[in-house]
């Protein structure tokens, strides 16, 4: 009876040996994610490779993705499943331990369309873990290991602009220019500002735009927008403003243009300085009169005056008597009349003889 009791307990013993070894499994400390890059361009594609450190026969690895900014390409190392937000992949070796895998992969791809930065991670769990034999468990990995990456698009400098509509600039007048802001793919900025600076000048100047509300802002007094800011960014950011430049005095002038950032202090976005050269408005011409010169001008106003010395006007002798009030037929009918009476006379005279 005593041996048979001393038998039973032997037994026991192995039994729970055996089952101690399959209860409590090993943890797997080798695993290693890396991703093949950490700033992912839309359109490019990004790998999460897996390496275990040591030769598995089974396991289920888990990646969870955001779908919102990636979608699913390929796996490698078993049979994969798109679950939506993540991607399982499970391999077991039918070959008994000959053909083990020490490591496995899964491929991903931002989508096109995203214009903004995008932090983001992928978490990799795992369950099912076993050596190439099966004689070894390992812990499943609950934790999630957690890989960061950023997918945004390559962002293009903003480009500023201002210029007269009419190509030149008049001291006094409001003068219409383009004032304008834009890139084909600009950061975001939530709280963004446009503001404008007079550097150099004699006179004063101003920038005069209307709001939606039809209210007039100087923009070098107060800026463009919103007192906080305002959001631009995004793909082909174009804003055109419609303004009117006013220079008190002919000569030439400076201007500053600033994108900022009233979120961080006013940090500068963009900048951009140009020059000016403001003129006296010029006296309109009638049209037969354009493009001639100011003499010519004047001498088309003003005709030709003859002159002449004080000697050339004394000896110069009239072409026509003038009239004196006297009848030039009067004398010659007296003498004819004397001539007459003279005849008779002579003839009277003779007569008597």
């Amino acid at each position: 009876m005593k041996k048979i009791i001393s038998i039973l307990t032997l037994l026991l013993l192995i039994t729970v040996f055996c089952f101690t070894g399959n209860v409590y499994a090993d943890s797997l400390d080798t695993v290693d994610v890396t991703i093949t890059k950490e700033l992912v361009r839309p359109g490019e594609e990004v790998k999460v490779n897996i390496e275990f450190g040591t030769a598995l026969g089974s396991y289920t690895f888990d990646v969870a993705y955001d779908n919102n900014i990636f979608e699913y390409v390929s796996s490698e190392g078993g049979t994969e499943n798109n679950m939506g937000d993540k991607v399982r992949v499970v391999f077991f070796d039918s070959s008994g331990g000959t053909n083990p895998r020490t490591n496995m992969s899964v491929t991903f791809k931002a989508k096109e369309d995203i214009t903004t930065s995008n932090p983001t991670e992928f978490n990799i769990t795992a369950e099912g873990l076993a050596n190439s034999d099966a004689s070894v468990t390992y812990d499943d990995i609950t934790t999630p290991i957690t890989k960061n990456v950023t997918v945004e698009p390559e962002y293009v400098d903003y480009t500023l602009s201002l210029e007269p509509v009419n190509g030149t600039l008049i001291k006094g007048e409001e003068n219409d220019m383009k004032l304008s802001y834009s890139s084909p793919m600009g950061r975001y900025y939530e709280k963004a500002r446009l503001v404008a600076e007079k550097i150099s000048g004699t006179g004063d100047v101003k920038l005069l735009a209307d709001d939606s509300a039809r209210l007039e802002h100087d923009i070098i007094q107060s800026g463009w927008g919103e007192e906080q800011g305002y959001e631009i960014g995004g793909k082909d950011v174009s804003q055109v403003l419609n303004v009117r430049g006013v220079f008190s005095e002919v000569g030439d002038y400076k201007i500053i243009l600033k994108l900022i950032d009233r979120g961080n202090s006013d940090t500068v976005i963009a900048e951009k300085t140009f020059d000016f050269t403001v003129e006296e408005k010029q006296e309109q011409l009638p049209p037969e009169q354009e493009g001639q010169t100011d003499n010519e001008v004047e001498e088309e106003i003003t005709p030709p005056q003859e002159e002449s010395t004080e000697n050339e006007i004394e000896n110069k002798v009239p072409e026509k008597l003038p009239k004196t009030g006297i009848n030039i037929y009067i004398p010659i009918c007296l003498v004819l009349i004397a001539v007459l009476t003279m005849i008779v006379y002579y003839n009277r005279k003779s007569s008597k003889k």
